[in-house]
């Protein structure tokens, strides 16, 4: 069972992950993007990690996801803020109020907030956008949280020959081909993040 630290620990190794990877996603930003989706996720997940060591450390696993996604809205600039935040907002209202989940039920949340995301967005697999990432991700939680890491970063990998069909890349049609999605490679970091934590936990 999961607890309200496992999901601290959690966000704050996304937010490690994030501030090492900033320029790099800013990086795969800059052709196809607004070049700021590294120092935008920097911003969020900083504000993310204080937010939660503001918060009393008994509340809820659903808590700790609503508030680092509420925070995120708050934060974060472009479509990157709104998506992470509704990602984590209803994968947090999924869990309840429960004091620990099980990585079934976190699973099957975390199935909800990506649906929620393509809600949102519009997006389908093969759009090049954080979708091509999150669903092989979550979809290989079922086999353990390492491998929802590693099908998340081939997801990202896999974005490079696809042509952009959503988001600020699509206006590039053909241009957008042989570019790493930004969201889809941050994605993954979230994903890689939660699979280290589990590991740390003696998750399989």
């Amino acid at each position: 069972m999961r607890d309200a630290e496992f999901f601290r620990r959690w966000m704050a190794a996304a937010a490690t992950a994030v501030e090492r990877e900033a320029d790099r996603l800013t990086e795969l930003d800059s052709p196809i993007g607004d070049a700021d989706h590294g120092s935008n996720l920097l911003r969020g997940f900083t504000a993310v990690r204080a937010a939660l060591e503001a918060e009393p450390t008994d509340a809820a696993p659903g808590a700790v996801l609503q508030l680092a996604g509420r925070t995120l809205i708050s934060t974060v600039g472009g479509a990157s803020g709104p998506l992470y935040g509704t990602l984590l907002r209803r994968t947090g209202k999924a869990l309840g109020e429960s004091p620990e989940v099980s990585d079934e039920e976190l699973r099957a949340a975390l199935s909800e907030g990506v649906g929620a995301v393509a809600q949102l967005g519009g997006a389908a697999p093969g759009d090049k956008t954080m979708l091509d990432a999150l669903l092989p991700g979550v979809a290989a939680l079922a086999t353990s949280y390492r491998a929802a890491g590693v099908a998340a970063e081939n997801g990202a990998l896999a974005t490079v020959p696809m042509r952009a069909r959503k988001g600020r890349a699509s206006y590039l049609g053909e241009r957008s081909v042989g570019h790493q999605d930004p969201g889809a490679t941050s994605s993954a970091l979230l994903l890689g993040a939660l699979a280290d934590v589990a590991e740390q936990a003696g998750a399989r």
